[in-house]
């Protein structure tokens, strides 16, 4: 780590330590945009996507990913989830029922994902095969019904029960029939060397099954099943996909408030594991075996990537966290130094609890990429690890049954909804 600094950089200095930000309109695929033109003129400009603040919705990251692939020109509107916060009224007007995503094409406003995928290809061409050819109807089955296997394990079953273990066989049947259909073609995709709109149906789901049977039942997804792995990793070669990923710890406490519950299974390997994925240290690798998480090494860029997201929102985190602006403005300059610099700051006496309110509270990808996340918890984690007072003292817990310490609203206040909270 190095040796401890008496005081942290300034303010002024992290600003200048920090890159500049990115282009949102014409760059990679990034939460962060409202408008997105892959070089061509706002003229070109016939979709309007409705999607959520925090990049949580599984709905939306699936029509999100195929305008990406298929680089249509379109703007973004972002409407709040009922379990962070309260439904916009001008959203409740275009859309009544409140259903995320919804999709503005030439005028017309679509509802449900799969009729939204099925108006863009009408208007735009498929990605791949048509939606509506046997395999991949067939192939969209199967999607379904990995889903449901998966809900059966994860909200209704915990413990080491006899039910527990039927249903944890009856997922791993269904993955391996996935398993079976990836086998099929000599390419990583379902349908070949590169991924069509079938495999962007199962791409949400199936970040969501990785991430929450590591946490919730201890089971390492691409570990067990190898053709998915390398599904997996295939997506990781993508810069549309990695502009969409979540990560583990995310998902893993996104889900409770959607799905109603999520049921631990309280073995020794679960209970481990979650506490990597909400501890660390990342990455979660261990004993050799391969990151259940990415199949990414992290990029040289990552903690000034997160050095750029904390400064640009700094004012509203520091007013945010339980100690207030005043009490968490040293630690928070103290992690953000050793993020930038590898110089250690010992934060002022009782600051840990605040510093893993923030770590606890990182949103992937909303706020920045999974590997710019990890090297921000790591610095926030290290820090808390010298605080004088208490170095093992919490924040606040996650709550399950809503996240309303995710309330968008003061980042839309000051017009920056893209942001930390």
């Amino acid at each position: 780590m190095g040796s401890l600094r008496v005081e942290p950089l300034s303010w002024m200095d992290l600003q200048g330590l920090a890159p500049g930000r990115p282009d949102l309109v014409n760059g990679p695929t990034n939460p962060q945009a409202r408008l997105r033109l892959f070089g061509q003129d706002e003229s070109a400009v016939r979709v309007t996507l409705y999607r959520d603040h925090h990049a949580w919705c599984p709905y939306c990251q699936k029509v999100w990913l195929w305008l990406e692939e298929k680089r249509v020109p379109y703007r973004i509107r972002k409407v709040t989830m009922v379990c962070y916060g309260e439904k916009e009224s001008w959203y409740r007007r275009l859309v009544p029922s409140g259903y995320l995503p919804a999709l503005e094409l030439d005028g017309r406003v679509i509802t449900e994902s799969d009729r939204i995928l099925e108006a863009l290809e009408g208007a735009f061409g498929p990605l791949g095969a048509p939606m509506g050819e046997p395999q991949g109807l067939t192939l969209r089955r199967l999607e379904r019904r990995l889903f449901g296997s998966w809900c059966e394990w994860l909200c209704r079953h915990g413990g080491t029960t006899g039910q527990e273990e039927r249903a944890a066989q009856a997922f791993k049947t269904m993955a391996g029939r996935l398993e079976e259909a990836l086998g099929e073609t000599a390419g990583p995709f379902l349908l070949g060397e590169s991924p069509g709109t079938v495999d962007l149906v199962f791409v949400p789901y199936l970040e969501r099954m990785n991430a929450s049977l590591a946490y919730y039942k201890g089971y390492r997804l691409r570990q067990a099943h190898p053709l998915i792995d390398r599904w997996f990793r295939a997506l990781e070669q993508r810069s549309t996909y990695l502009g969409t990923q979540s990560d583990f710890h995310t998902h893993a406490h996104d889900l409770p408030p959607q799905m109603g519950c999520c049921q631990a299974n309280g073995s020794s390997v679960q209970r481990a594991l979650a506490q990597r994925i909400d501890a660390g240290p990342w990455p979660i690798s261990d004993g050799g075996k391969p990151d259940p998480e990415t199949s990414r090494p992290e990029s040289p860029e990552a903690p000034l990537r997160a050095l750029e997201r904390v400064c640009h929102h700094h004012p509203i985190l520091l007013q945010r966290n339980p100690l207030g602006a005043a009490g968490f403005d040293q630690p928070l300059r103290a992690a953000l130094t050793l993020l930038a610099t590898g110089e250690a700051c010992r934060p002022q006496g009782g600051s840990a609890p605040g510093l893993r309110y923030l770590r606890d509270r990182i949103s992937v990808p909303r706020d920045m990429p999974l590997d710019a996340a990890r090297c921000l918890r790591r610095a926030l984690e290290a820090t808390a690890q010298l605080d004088p007072l208490d170095a093992g003292a919490q924040g606040p817990p996650l709550t399950v049954n809503h996240r309303l310490d995710q309330d968008p609203t003061p980042f839309q206040d000051q017009s920056r909804v893209d942001s930390l909270v």
